[in-house]
């Protein structure tokens, strides 16, 4: 089946959304993340709802089909699997990866793809912790990470993964050690909407806006869960 870069774009926001919910995703979502109009984006369902790659609800929004999964979590797979790559072999900062991936990602061969992921060692995560897709393009399981707004000061928590699409913020927290992987203490959640925490470490505090915050998923250690 071919489809246009965009296509390929709607379906992989769609099932990016689908990840963090049990409901339909409404228009206006997909046209918050995309950065376009409502109108521009029923356009573009009409078209997806006529190949058979989501399902539509009147007033209750889409889901993927199968096929249209199917479809996503390819791209998903070449976009995360493209920035490990460029993280690990080609020297690239994690917050310079994601607009190269997403040039990318639509135009590589399965010849190709393998070959990075042999590079890789087969990876299962990308370098903002995300789960890459394996080959047989089986959906990853959900974490057990929530937002960092969902947990109190005093707490101690470990962070699973960090949104890839705001190079800034990537690089704000990367100065202030809040990687995958790393130990924070949050400090204080102030009732402004602003997070303090310090990561393992580092002395310095990082200070975080609750929509910053709410994009960085974590856990606590699992000793703390027993």
């Amino acid at each position: 089946m071919m489809l246009s870069d965009v296509m390929e774009d709607y379906l992989k926001i769609i099932y990016q959304l689908q990840r963090s919910t049990d409901d339909r995703i409404k228009t206006s979502e997909i046209a918050e993340e995309l950065d376009v109009t409502s109108p521009t984006v029923t356009s573009m369902l009409d078209k997806l709802e006529d190949r058979s790659l989501v399902d539509r609800e009147k007033y209750r929004g889409v889901t993927l089909t199968d096929e249209g999964e199917t479809v996503a979590l390819e791209v998903v797979r070449h976009h995360r699997l493209l920035e490990a790559y460029l993280t690990e072999h080609l020297d690239y900062d994690w917050s310079e990866v994601h607009d190269e991936a997403d040039r990318l990602e639509h135009h590589i061969s399965e010849n190709f793809e393998a070959r990075v992921a042999d590079a890789l060692d087969q990876t299962e995560v990308d370098p903002h912790g995300a789960p890459i897709p394996s080959a047989d393009l089986e959906p990853p399981k959900r974490t057990d990470g929530k937002s960092m707004m969902e947990f109190e000061a005093g707490e101690t928590v470990i962070v699973e993964e960090v949104a890839d699409h705001d190079a800034d913020v990537l690089s704000y927290l990367a100065d202030h050690g809040v990687e995958p992987g790393v130990e924070l203490e949050i400090i204080e959640v102030a009732p402004f909407g602003m997070l303090t925490a310090r990561a393992t470490g580092h002395d310095e505090p990082v200070s975080l806006p609750e929509d910053v915050a709410h994009h960085v998923r974590v856990s606590r250690p699992a000793e703390l869960e027993q």
